[in-house]
């Protein structure tokens, strides 16, 4: 038997022409004042969206995409604002490649641009290890879904989510799930789960990473203040670049020899496609958490997975850091690093935050995941009212000498 598998695939525009380059640019500009017009006019239905994008000069696949997306971003996602660097999205009808073995680049894509006549070529540097899925689209062996082009500080880069057939893994009953909460002051957390309790957690700290980002804005900073040449700034910027892949390499690779130190295990991540639409912590922290390579990391860890024989699946991010992993309902984080839940009849008391949060990623895919955001009040038990996959089942209440904390993982 066979399942369908959805991956995003990778690619760096070649360096364009100062003509091409202003086209694309004008392009990207366009659509993030149409998305946000249309985001600020609360439309919330296609026939709404329609309405507010048809005058902007937009190729109907960046209009289609605005009309799906848009209705989903406060119904959906509950975005209270919008990243300002939004990407480019566009329909899968805009995934025209072709391939020729006779140029510097091979494959390159043909970007979209409003009115009759006036798309345009671009080579494409792409990943070599997706090589092969880059040619199943060319065969339509895989099926091309959303693209979406980001402007980096001197790059394009363009991802292509594509749907391909792969074997279908066999389960087992004695598989160990593997939750990874990935983040900003513990780079990545992981936690195994073992009949539904905590077994061995990980932790690699985000700290270096941290003072590489806040080294590398300050001293881009003070270049441009000092008027330093271009090539100056690049370079510097290209070295806390390569700084940082290292870090999220190092990170990835120990996450999954992590996994492979279990039996039968299945990493578990979060979705967070629409994590730039869900975070609301305020403009400045949103901005720092924006700019963490989050879905980087993931894929890196997925990579190598796949190189392991590792499956991965992806599960709901709503409520992940808040919900007590033991009992399924809301606490509270005391502090950044503690996790409290403050139900008497709950045996977790104090729990380190981060290790709660990979449980519960872990957890969401044993037995049966979650497919909505848990809410309180919300019955989210199967109709049949059997408790295997309730998100609100009770554990009996253990006294409070046998309360779980941190101390718990001290061995």
């Amino acid at each position: 038997m066979s399942e369908t598998v959805t991956k995003t695939l990778q690619a760096t525009l070649a360096t364009p022409t100062t003509g091409k380059e202003q086209r694309l640019q004008r392009l990207l500009d366009t659509y993030r004042e149409a998305l946000h017009d249309a985001f600020d006019n609360r439309a919330d239905t296609m026939s709404a969206v329609n309405d507010v994008v048809t005058p902007y000069d937009l190729p109907y696949q960046a209009k289609d995409a605005l009309k799906s997306y848009v209705p989903k971003l406060r119904s959906t996602y509950n975005a209270e604002e919008l990243d300002d660097e939004h990407p480019l999205r566009l329909v899968n009808r805009a995934a025209t490649f072709d391939y020729s073995d006779e140029r510097e680049h091979g494959f390159v894509w043909q970007a979209p641009q409003p009115g009759r006549g006036t798309n345009f070529w671009i080579p494409l540097r792409i990943n070599p290890e997706q090589e092969s899925l880059w040619f199943d689209l060319l065969s339509e062996d895989a099926k091309a879904g959303e693209l979406r082009l980001q402007r980096h500080r001197t790059s394009w880069e363009l991802h292509v989510t594509v749907e391909y057939p792969v074997e279908e893994p066999t389960d087992s009953d004695d598989e160990t799930y593997i939750g990874f909460d990935v983040g900003e002051s513990a780079l990545i957390t992981g936690c195994a789960l073992k009949r539904d309790a905590p077994r061995k957690p990980m932790l690699v700290s985000g700290s270096r990473a941290r003072h590489l980002r806040k080294e590398m804005h300050t001293t881009l900073q003070r270049l441009q203040e000092r008027d330093a040449s271009e090539w100056r700034i690049d370079e510097r910027f290209d070295h806390y670049q390569n700084a940082l892949t290292d870090i999220v390499e190092k990170a990835s690779r120990q996450a999954v020899e992590y996994a492979e130190s279990f039996e039968n295990p299945v990493i578990v991540l979060e979705d967070l496609s629409y994590i730039r639409e869900s975070l609301d912590y305020g403009k400045f922290m949103n901005r720092r958490l924006h700019s963490w390579a989050f879905a980087r990391l993931q894929g890196r860890i997925e990579d190598k997975a796949a190189e392991a024989g590792i499956r991965v699946e992806y599960v709901n991010a709503a409520y992940t850091s808040q919900t007590c992993h033991a009992c399924g309902r809301l606490g509270r984080r005391s502090q950044q690093a503690e996790f409290v839940c403050p139900h008497e009849d709950c045996h977790v008391s104090e729990f380190q935050a981060d290790i709660n949060a990979a449980a519960n990623i872990a957890g969401r895919a044993n037995p049966w995941g979650e497919s909505v955001r848990w809410e309180p009040g919300r019955d989210d038990s199967p109709r049949d009212r059997s408790a295997c996959d309730s998100a609100t089942v009770h554990r009996e209440t253990s006294p409070r000498t046998g309360q779980m904390t941190l101390s718990a993982f001290s061995d």
